[in-house]
């Protein structure tokens, strides 16, 4: 007996097929970005920026020698003075080759503090994390679930690009890692979100790759933070990028992101 074209369709069902794909690749950041409302403005008067008392030398880490990384993140109360503390820091040759200390951009009052590895060329140049190719798909992707630089906060691992973008090294990333920390410290955000296999490892201390690690909710703690942190790891925009058939995990990663974010404002 001939199949119909209704039978066709209950078989697929059937068999786990949800949904139909059609012959050309859709963007699903770019369709959710055109239903995002347009940013509400930035309030004229900013608000105080946020003072974390010096960590106590008790809770420092045993080698937070004078001098070191460990010592001088710790010391930092606010963004200015950690800012200040890593261009005045000199334990890293990586520091020397670098055009500029790319810090941070966004929000420091949002909820959602983005992290990723290390700055390219153009973040580089400008001095700001994420402005290259890589910025411009991660501002999409932070447009699809209703984000932008206004309501996240945004910065690297390293704060110094490596030269010919090569992937850091495990001395620069431990070297460079109580900054972030104390970064994060500072921001004291609702969540994070950890873009590529360099920021999940050293902020999660998993060995796993990001193969593993994107797609689940983890707990990010700091002797410095006032509770523990959700933190989500993803691809890294310069990974979608090159691979573009991953953007399908990466979007389903952003979708536990706003569907935490929503359950947050409920409660």
């Amino acid at each position: 007996m001939e199949l119909q074209p209704y039978d066709i369709l209950r078989w697929h069902v059937a068999a786990g097929a949800d949904e139909a794909i059609g012959e050309t690749a859709v963007d699903r950041f770019a369709t959710s970005a055109k239903a995002v409302p347009p940013p509400r403005p930035v309030d004229a008067a900013a608000p105080e920026p946020r003072r974390v008392p010096a960590m106590p030398h008790a809770a420092m880490p045993h080698a937070a020698e004078p001098g070191t990384s460990a010592h001088q993140a710790a010391e930092a109360v606010d963004l200015a003075a950690l800012r200040a503390a890593m261009e005045a820091f000199e334990g890293l040759p990586l520091k020397a080759a670098a055009t500029s200390t790319v810090f941070g951009d966004g929000n420091p009052e949002a909820g959602v503090m983005c992290i990723g590895e290390a700055p390219g060329q153009e973040e580089d140049r400008q001095g700001l994390p994420f402005v290259g190719a890589s910025g411009k798909l991660l501002d999409r992707m932070l447009a699809s679930i209703g984000l932008d630089r206004q309501s996240a906060y945004i910065t690297n691992i390293l704060p110094w690009r490596p030269p010919a973008n090569r992937k850091p090294t495990s001395d620069e990333v431990a070297a460079c890692l109580p900054f972030v920390s104390r970064h994060i410290d500072l921001i004291d955000p609702q969540l994070l979100i950890l873009f590529g296999g360099a920021a999940a490892s050293a902020l999660l201390a998993r060995g796993e790759g990001i193969n593993r690690l994107r797609g689940r909710w983890f707990e990010y703690s700091s002797p410095g933070l006032p509770r523990p942190i959700p933190a989500i790891a993803t691809f890294h925009p310069e990974y979608l990028l090159c691979t573009p058939e991953a953007k399908r995990e990466a979007w389903h990663d952003l979708l536990m992101v706003k569907k935490r974010l929503e359950a947050g404002h409920q409660n």
